[in-house]
């Protein structure tokens, strides 16, 4: 079982609304390298485990579930590089009102659905706008084989990540984007040690791309902090992670991997606003009367 906690892995860092920086974001959120595609394979593979490897079955589970708060987090920054857009461009917020057209921008958005499908908000889709698909995930069963493929998959998503960092300057989309090219590293590194434990000697290979994350603020303050070398386990009834994560890592760097019991602290999700040019919520006075009384229930 799955449980939730209402804040996020990372902050959102307040910027200008920024549509083209939305949809960029959405290859790594629904590309076929991108969160939905880690959150799902990961889990499959915990879910469909064979054998006795505990250890890892719980580093699959683990990084699979924080992979589900990164999904929430690139979602959310999308929906909040969207919201307000039309306003901010100048247009009325009252839709029809003496011939607006509060949502006049959409059409050259560079996807139209985020303000005709999604209402300002993130959507399952990648850059292009192909919906995400379940035939992204590999699940081969056999242990050393989807390692290797993890591998891959953490390696690339790192380096297209990497490229959005150099698309844009929104401070919202790169606070988001830096974090998940810090975490990524870690996921590379989880991968590559449970590898060099069943033999692999990696060398000078990893990390893919091999970047100075000095050179990039965002994600040398994260660097500082451990981001990149730390794993927690996401288990409340304890977890055999560590005994693969843990002591030198795999990147030959002198640096030392590290499994938390403490569950990150996390950041508070920003509320977003009513936008009346998209009927959302769409309550009405009426409505609005129900849900207070909901609300005031004990």
């Amino acid at each position: 079982m799955f449980f939730h906690v209402q804040k996020l892995l990372n902050e959102i860092v307040p910027d200008e609304p920024d549509p083209a920086a939305a949809n960029i974001l959405q290859e790594g959120l629904g590309g076929q390298f991108g969160e939905m595609r880690t959150m799902m394979q990961y889990l499959f593979q915990s879910f469909n485990f064979r054998g006795k490897a505990k250890p890892f079955q719980d580093l699959l589970q683990g990084i699979g579930t924080e992979e589900i708060g990164h999904v929430e987090l690139i979602a959310t920054t999308i929906t909040h590089l969207l919201d307000g857009s039309p306003q901010y461009q100048g247009n009325s917020l009252t839709p029809g009102e003496n011939g607006a057209t509060p949502l006049g921008m959409a059409p050259k958005a560079p996807n139209v659905h985020h303000f005709l499908v999604a209402a300002q908000g993130a959507m399952p889709v990648d850059a292009a706008g192909n919906p995400w698909s379940g035939s992204y995930v590999y699940n081969s069963g056999n242990l050393v084989l989807d390692l290797i493929y993890n591998l891959m998959l953490e390696a690339t998503g790192r380096l297209q990540k990497c490229r959005l960092y150099e698309m844009t300057s929104n401070k919202t989309a790169r606070a988001t984007i830096a974090y998940l090219i810090a975490r990524d590293e870690a996921h590379e590194r989880a991968y590559a040690k449970a590898l060099e434990v069943l033999g692999v000697n990696w060398g000078k290979t990893l990390p893919i791309p091999q970047i100075d994350n000095l050179k990039i603020p965002e994600v040398r303050e994260l660097v500082e902090k451990g981001v990149n070398k730390q794993q927690h386990h996401f288990r409340l009834d304890g977890s055999q992670m560590s005994k693969i994560f843990q002591g030198s890592s795999p990147t030959n760097d002198g640096s030392t991997l590290i499994t938390l019991d403490q569950p990150p602290e996390g950041f508070t999700i920003p509320e977003l606003p009513e936008r009346p040019e998209e009927f959302a919520p769409g309550l009405t006075p009426e409505l609005m009367v129900l849900v207070n009384e909901m609300s005031r229930l004990q």
